[in-house]
């Protein structure tokens, strides 16, 4: 009798394991696959994906299991990406309502003819307000991209390329040498333009913005010939508010980019849906 009851018992476990060989492990991968689904339903993305993971690792044979897997890994990414562009939205609404509050007083000034990008200056700034003096002018164009120039005009050219700002308190910020200087004479007068990108400029812009109201700063101009000025402060206040417009523009175009492909995203994983389900 003990012998037919450990007989049944070895055929008993025989019977399972063909079982399973059979199964290839598929019932226990439908499993993980219905935890997935319950979890995309309640935007537990990541907790989806480590069950959809589980079957490709843990049962490679599981193949219906798997097929269903690839079907709900796109329907997580197509979640995942309507998700992020609702953020997106939401951050693009306010941030242009910020771009719109920085540049308020700044006048643009863009000739549709021949250019496609137009900059911002502050009025006080601009060239009819400006001429015959030397300061340092700021000017942000329509994508964020601000520049510093600083601008020379006197009896002798100074041949400068570079400018040191340096506050009361003797700190200071160095440009390197621009990549962009413009000389000119008129009637014996000399002009000169140096240009400064905002990230070559050598933290020019925003030591400005930091000793602005704080503390005077003057303005070395480094070339052959000294040359240094007071930088007055509504021109301290152009650079600062044209500073906060830059970083306003920057990053409501950091946002229109990663908009763009979220929307490239969804339009991938869309196709792919499709051609799935033919």
């Amino acid at each position: 009798m003990r012998k037919k009851t450990v007989w049944a018992g070895l055929l008993l476990l025989g019977a399972c394991l063909v079982a399973a060989c059979g199964d290839n492990g598929e019932s226990q991968a439908q499993q993980h696959l219905q935890k997935a689904e319950q979890a995309l339903t309640e935007g537990k993305y990541n907790e989806a994906k480590l069950q959809i993971d589980s079957i490709r690792t843990q049962y490679p044979k599981a193949f219906e299991a798997r097929k269903k897997g690839i079907g709900l890994m796109q329907q997580i990414d197509l979640a995942e990406q309507q998700r992020s562009l609702s953020y997106l939205d939401s951050t693009l609404a306010v941030q242009q309502q910020l771009v719109a509050e920085a540049k308020e007083g700044l006048v643009l000034e863009k000739d549709t003819a021949y250019q496609e990008v137009g900059n911002y200056f502050h009025p006080g700034q601009t060239v009819e307000r400006t001429l015959y003096r030397s300061f340092l002018r700021g000017q942000v164009d329509e994508k964020g991209n601000m520049t510093l120039t600083s601008i020379y005009w006197g009896e002798r050219h100074a041949h400068h390329h570079a400018v040191k700002v340096v506050a009361k308190d003797a700190t200071f910020a160095e440009t390197p040498a621009s990549e962009d200087v413009y000389e000119s004479e008129n009637v014996g007068w000399k002009t000169e333009k140096a240009d400064y990108p905002l990230g070559k400029d050598g933290g020019v812009i925003a030591f400005i913005a930091m000793n602005h109201g704080v503390q005077t700063m003057k303005a070395h101009y480094i070339g052959e010939r000294s040359y240094v000025i007071n930088v007055r402060p509504e021109d301290s206040e152009a650079i600062v508010k044209l500073y906060k417009l830059s970083q306003a523009l920057t990053a409501l175009e950091q946002t229109k980019k990663e908009r763009e492909e979220a929307l490239r995203k969804i339009a991938f994983v869309e196709r792919k849906m499709k051609e799935n389900n033919k």
